[in-house]
């Protein structure tokens, strides 16, 4: 897996990798999708009234897919957690519906709704 780091306004350091690489590596170690490319965008807003002034985007790509998301705090550690939680939530709904696909649940739910409505007229 490549790991790609940016910074826009703040310094990546020693710090603010190894914490990226330890919050990332859960997604990585996920069976299905194989995630083969991680890149990590941090910016940091030096604009007093901007509420999260450290945003954080990830672009996480694998075999056919593409999830990306973005998350804002105070620092770079939750606007971390904010991202993880998005980009695991959208795996675990593309892992459901290929589930859904490959069992065929769709057509067999179809054909029993066709059922029911031919039993009630």
């Amino acid at each position: 897996m490549d790991l790609v780091l940016n910074g826009r306004g703040i310094e990546i350091t020693d710090h603010v990798r190894k914490t990226v690489e330890h919050k990332l590596a859960k997604i990585s170690r996920r069976p299905r999708p194989e995630v083969t490319r991680l890149e990590v965008e941090i910016v940091q807003e030096h604009n007093p009234r901007i509420q999260g002034s450290h945003r954080v985007q990830v672009a996480c790509e694998a075999a056919r897919v593409t999830f990306r998301a973005e998350g804002s705090g105070p620092d770079v550690d939750s606007a971390l957690d904010e991202v993880v939680e998005r980009i695991e939530r959208q795996m675990e709904t593309w892992r459901s519906k290929r589930e859904d696909a490959k069992s065929g649940r769709r057509a067999r739910v179809q054909s029993g709704m066709a059922e029911e409505t031919e039993t009630s007229e």
